[in-house]
């Protein structure tokens, strides 16, 4: 608060206070619902009033200014280029005119249909999406973000109305085969599985993903199943796996919104757009090429101390337009996996988890989420379910599903394969239409749909004696 007006872009008056911010970056910073990364970073407001204030001061913001005063310089930053660069003008028109809370209304309106979200989609910067998510509550998050669609295809068709996916996660503390050969079959069995059958590798280096990626190849084309697998292993060593002959379906790679961020985590949009042509010449996919597959997390930018003062959530947004670049099968958040130093409890998980879906959403995005914790976060399972179900109610793409919910290699706390089977059932929803036909054809699910045969499919008895060694 301040009497002095000279020295700030933006200012806010309450009956004789005025409150000012230096920069756009600081008001956005400032109007962010409370968590613990921003205080981290220093970048928090200090007191719910000036929270208030700056979230009452971004309304009022032109979204034209959005592309006239970028966050991080442009010449610094690859990823400010590329939003700069490859911003549609075209798109844009419909909603030129708004302020950020002009934004939020038309967003909310029935003007905003599925057709016209797609047709402004990419005239949305990652920082429009930021800055509007923040001036939202949760329900407003969930309605707009239902009536994002976005579709995307490989051996299945992914993100249609109606249909919640799940990346079937059968990790392992030693990559033992017959463990995650158990896994896959028990995930399978409660109709997990259709997003991506995707593997943390415990040992990240070319020959294990290449033994692994072949593992998971001969399930799926054994089995005919209409799906496809991703070994989580660095970009550049899903290259050379391609190079050497392995059955790549899927390029992983976790991104973020700064430059800083990715040189961190070792490549740059060049390495991705050789990554995807590497992939597009195998021609895998049976129903479409959407070949690539992206985690993001808030706090990420934080934790390489590569967030330029920004606040963690606008910079996970920057990293939606990385991910936009390279049309991908999948993208997900891994929401509450850093720990409690950048989101602190339930509530703020549960708040993060929208935004991300929403910003992700409203930019064309096959948002999934893996709505999890860390044993040392203020959270329990209660919370993760009430967030499921909120962004399952909002649309999500996928969810994880994980043998117990419990992480076992990667030490943390996620969703099951029962929980996917709960969301499914409570709220009417269906896996990808392949996927879901090939659960009947195999006598995985019964005819309803969403209920489950009790009995072992024929198909499986020979594979589960095998793995229970004859017994």
């Amino acid at each position: 608060m301040t009497n002095d007006k000279t020295q700030f872009r933006f200012r806010h008056t309450v009956g004789e206070r005025t409150f000012g911010f230096k920069s756009l970056a600081e008001l956005m910073a400032k109007a962010t619902p409370a968590r613990s990364g921003d205080r981290l970073a220093g970048v928090a407001a200090e007191t719910a009033e000036q929270r208030a204030i700056a979230q009452m001061t971004l309304a009022d913001v032109p979204l034209k200014l959005f592309l006239e005063e970028v966050l991080v310089p442009y010449e610094d930053d690859e990823i400010t280029r590329l939003i700069i660069d490859e911003h549609d003008k075209l798109a844009f028109a419909p909603i030129s005119h708004l302020t950020v809370g002009g934004f939020r209304d038309w967003l909310l309106s029935d003007i905003a249909t599925p057709a016209m979200l797609e047709k402004v989609r990419a005239g949305i910067t990652p920082e429009m999406a930021a800055a509007v998510s923040k001036i939202m509550r949760n329900q407003d998050l969930i309605l707009v973000g239902k009536k994002c669609h976005v579709k995307t295809a490989f051996r299945n068709t992914i993100g249609l109305p109606g249909h919640l996916s799940t990346r079937l996660q059968p990790n392992h503390p030693t990559d033992d085969l017959t463990g995650i050969a158990a896994s896959i079959l028990d995930g399978l069995m409660y109709a997990n599985g259709d997003a991506v059958i995707g593997i943390n590798p415990a040992t990240d280096n070319v020959a294990q993903a290449c033994r692994l990626m072949k593992m998971m190849d001969e399930v799926i084309q054994h089995y005919d199943i209409p799906t496809q697998s991703c070994v989580l292993t660095h970009v550049t060593n899903t290259i050379e796996c391609i190079e050497q002959g392995a059955p790549v379906d899927l390029v992983f790679q976790s991104i973020g919104g700064t430059q800083a961020t990715n040189d961190s985590f070792g490549f740059n949009l060049a390495t991705l757009a050789e990554a995807r042509d590497a992939a597009l010449s195998l021609k895998r996919g049976t129903v479409g090429d959407n070949v690539m597959y992206f985690e993001t997390g808030q706090g990420s930018a934080l934790s390489a101390n590569a967030h330029h003062n920004i606040d963690q959530q606008t910079c996970e947004a920057r990293a939606y337009a990385v991910a936009r670049k390279f049309k991908p099968l999948l993208v997900n958040t891994v929401v509450g996996f850093i720990g409690p130093e950048y989101l602190f409890d339930g509530k703020e998980i549960t708040r993060a988890g929208l935004e991300d879906h929403f910003c992700a959403k409203l930019l064309g995005l096959p948002m999934g989420c893996d709505v999890c914790y860390t044993n040392h976060a203020q959270a329990d399972q209660n919370d993760m379910d009430n967030l499921m179900t909120l962004l399952a109610v909002a649309g999500c793409t996928f969810i994880m599903g994980i043998p117990g919910s419990d992480d076992i290699m990667l030490n943390y706390q996620t969703t099951s394969f029962h929980d996917a089977m709960y969301v499914r059932q409570a709220l009417g929803l269906k896996p990808a239409p392949e996927f879901d036909q090939w659960l009947k054809h195999s006598n995985i699910f019964n005819d309803d749909q969403f209920t489950l045969n009790h009995q072992i499919p024929s198909a499986f008895e020979k594979s589960l004696k095998r793995i229970l060694g004859g017994h």
